[in-house]
């Protein structure tokens, strides 16, 4: 008769380590977001750089051209 009332101690202790960790990691992510160095606010990382308007062609397409 004891073992299943040790089984769900476990269980609970289990789950209960489970909310901490994810507490934790919770708690570090919020840490590092305001430790980062804020982005330049109006250029997106993806499309830094690309220039608006007809595209020069490479090598490869001129020789075909």
């Amino acid at each position: 008769m004891s073992t299943p009332s040790f089984a769900k101690r476990q269980k609970e202790r289990a789950r209960q380590d489970k909310q901490r960790d994810k507490l934790a990691k919770r708690q570090q992510r919020r840490a590092e977001k305001t430790v980062r160095e804020p982005s330049q606010n109006d250029v997106d990382p993806d499309i830094a750089g690309i220039v608006p308007g007809p595209q020069p062609l490479l090598d490869e397409d001129a020789e075909e051209a």
